[in-house]
């Protein structure tokens, strides 16, 4: 009989893996404590819109500003040797906020520049993760890996964490980072047992491993067409490159040549600029339009992680009989009428559905999104292509904050939603066609 332990963590995904995984598990619940924790910590200092919507923005823009080094240097480097300096450098930030919450001294100010520097941190750490499970796994397993890993994303960063960050922010500033602080510091233990196989070698396996025929990636055409843009990008090593431009350069070809991937980054790219103008007010409106305290604040964000796991447990079963191209219209629409249903309710009942939808639909989405990229991209441009993405995802998100910020301080908590809703529907009508290239039906 096969046990629960095969079922969750197949053997053949490897003990590296196994290690990956929980280490991602337990920084994953550090940061959902952190997730609820700072935007209230900077709402007890401060009461307006502009100062809370900054709190979003410190944690979007260092991805925006930093994110195409990370994935130079995770693509030149070793990749468990950057996972564990960074980690070392956030655990060392989250020290000293933890010391000036406990004298009292921390102001505004220097919270904002701790949330930034804990993100800088994260940029690096994350970037050079995400690039160690195709090292790990055969290709044909990426889409149970990625799976585990969204699964403890959505349990532990979304679910779990928030609403314990919040209540543990109740019962004082100082305990949900100083429990982020030990969780990342045993998340180092973990992943400094992780033993990589020699830098590129997975990726000459991976290349000739078929995948399954639904993913685009897999497509005959589709590996014509990454062939054909990979160019001798596909057979080089990028550490022998000729300096970071050239590499970053050599990365934004590939990514505009290879339609799937540009589509995938063009999407995230505009749709973040309105999700990012909604949630960087969401602490303000849950509190304001629906009436609800802190840990209010952190039950809608839980909500949102039950719907990722109905996504989880659905995701397989969706894939086999909805194309690619159908799901991401579907995706749209979602978020599309999601942000008109939260700018129109005051109800936390009608809001929390909401947000159970929408996290169902994040789920699918961001699992597709990542397990596309991965099976389609060469190893040796990993990093670089996946930090092209973390610029589109956090440009947009910064720009979007901005506008959130400025409409909910002038027109009030719901404005930022109308925006999104209007901005989402103009831009799902003009990306309805384009979603196709990632169809190959």
């Amino acid at each position: 009989m096969v046990t629960v332990m095969e079922r969750v963590l197949p053997a053949r995904l490897g003990t590296g893996f196994r290690w990956l995984l929980a280490s991602s598990w337990l920084t994953n619940l550090g940061d959902g404590l952190a997730a609820a924790a700072g935007p209230l910590l900077i709402a007890t200092l401060t009461r307006d819109p502009l100062l809370i919507s900054l709190s979003a923005l410190v944690s979007w823009a260092p991805p925006l500003l930093f994110g195409l080094y990370a994935g130079v240097l995770s693509d030149r480097h070793d990749r468990r040797t950057i996972v564990l300096a960074a980690n070392a450098a956030r655990a060392v930030v989250l020290a000293v906020l933890v010391v000036l919450l406990l004298t009292g001294t921390l102001t505004v100010t220097t919270a904002l520049i701790a949330l930034s520097l804990r993100s800088v941190a994260e940029v690096f750490a994350d970037n050079a993760t995400s690039t160690l499970t195709p090292m790990l796994v055969a290709r044909d397993d990426l889409t149970v890996a990625n799976a585990r890993l969204g699964t403890g994303f959505i349990t532990l960063n979304q679910l779990a964490g928030p609403p314990v960050g919040a209540a543990l922010i109740g019962l004082g500033l100082t305990w949900p980072f100083a429990g982020q602080l030990l969780l990342v510091l045993a998340g180092m233990v973990l992943v400094s047992r992780v033993t990589l196989p020699p830098h590129g070698h997975r990726a000459r396996t991976l290349d000739t491993e078929p995948g399954p025929a639904a993913d685009p990636a897999a497509d005959p055409a589709v590996d014509a067409e990454a062939d054909t843009a990979a160019g001798p990008l596909a057979g080089a090593d990028a550490r022998s490159g000729g300096g970071v431009v050239r590499e970053l350069l050599d990365a934004f070809r590939w990514t505009i040549r290879h339609a799937a991937v540009r589509t995938l980054a063009l999407t995230i790219l505009i749709f973040n600029f309105t999700f990012g103008a909604a949630w960087s007010v969401l602490v303000l409106y849950t509190q304001e339009q629906l009436g609800l305290g802190p840990i209010g604040f952190g039950l809608m964000t839980t909500i949102s992680g039950i719907g990722g796991l109905i996504g989880t447990s659905l995701y397989g079963a969706i894939t086999r009989r909805v194309s690619l191209g159908a799901l991401m219209r579907i995706g749209l629409v979602i978020e599309t009428l999601t942000h008109l249903g939260l700018a129109l309710t005051h109800s936390p009942w009608v809001a929390g559905g909401i947000f159970l939808v929408f996290g169902a639909h994040a789920f699918i989405w961001g699992t597709t999104s990542v397990t596309v990229r991965q099976r389609a991209v060469p190893q040796e441009l990993q990093g670089r292509v996946g930090s092209v993405n973390t610029i589109c995802v956090y440009f947009g998100l910064v720009v979007g904050s901005l506008i959130g910020g400025t409409l909910a301080t002038h027109l009030g908590v719901a404005a930022p939603f109308w925006f999104a809703f209007a901005g989402s529907a103009a831009f799902v009508v003009l990306l309805w066609r384009q979603l196709l290239h990632i169809a190959h039906d």
